[in-house]
């Protein structure tokens, strides 16, 4: 398994250039199926907002360029330091309907207004927030400090979200995008429950999840996480490598 996410993270930098820099016609064809995509419009058809939480699974940059084809979409995104790279990763995502939304109070204002006019907006449910913008939910057995915008935005826009991901299929035959309503309960916390659902996803492709991303890192300005032992890794005596 070690092995094969190795190759699948070289893909996904080897492809990012060609998902950025061809002609959109040309990427989007290398889509060969979209599953759950009628939920899309359904929600849409109501009148409702839709937040498509897209983890870093496969080509992950593929689906807003293929949603954005066929409806408004503003995604959140953090600028990279480099202000070179910065320019060449909005030149990239940006396009077709696409809008980009900083990871500010401002990005977040803007978040609010297009679900309000009942549009989608991409968010990384797996991407550490700042200190103050999370709180700390079980992720595979350890606690992760997780965002706690979905549950805010869902309450108040009256919005659906989705979680999406791009599996990358073998021998550049191209790309299936899988999405999937999500349903939230009173009974549990929003962020708990949306890493449940992280965790069924990654399990359908586990090779091709950026592992490498620190999902548990405490970022500063954060409390420190729980010592629960109960959110401690479970490890499977038989198997020779855990996660």
């Amino acid at each position: 398994m070690l092995r094969a996410n190795i190759a699948e993270m070289g893909k996904s930098i080897s492809e990012l250039p060609w998902v950025w820099c061809r002609p959109l016609s040309e990427v989007l064809h290398s889509v060969q199926a979209c599953h759950g995509l009628a939920h899309v419009e359904a929600a849409r058809a109501r009148g409702q907002g839709v937040i498509i939480l897209t983890p870093h699974l496969g080509c992950f940059e593929m689906i807003g360029l293929y949603l954005a084809e066929r409806a408004p979409m503003t995604s959140m995104y953090r600028p990279p330091k480099l202000a070179w790279l910065d320019q060449v990763t909005r030149l990239g995502r940006r396009r077709g309907q696409m809008s980009l939304a900083k990871t500010d109070i401002g990005g977040v204002r803007a978040l609010y207004k297009t679900l309000k006019r009942g549009e989608v907006i991409g968010l990384l449910p797996d991407q550490v927030p700042t200190g103050g913008e999370g709180e700390w939910a079980n992720f595979f057995g350890r606690p992760a400090y997780t965002m706690t915008l979905v549950g805010r935005l869902v309450d108040s826009c009256n919005a659906v979200a989705m979680m999406c991901y791009s599996e990358r299929l073998p021998d550049g035959q191209g790309y299936i995008i899988h999405i999937s309503p999500l349903t939230f309960n009173a009974a549990s916390p929003v962020a708990q429950q949306i890493n449940a659902a992280l965790e069924q996803t990654i399990r359908h492709c586990p090779t091709q999840y950026l592992w490498a991303y620190n999902r548990y890192k405490i970022p500063h300005g954060a409390p420190l996480p729980p010592t629960d032992t109960s959110m401690s890794p479970v490890i499977n005596s038989d198997s020779k490598a855990a996660i």
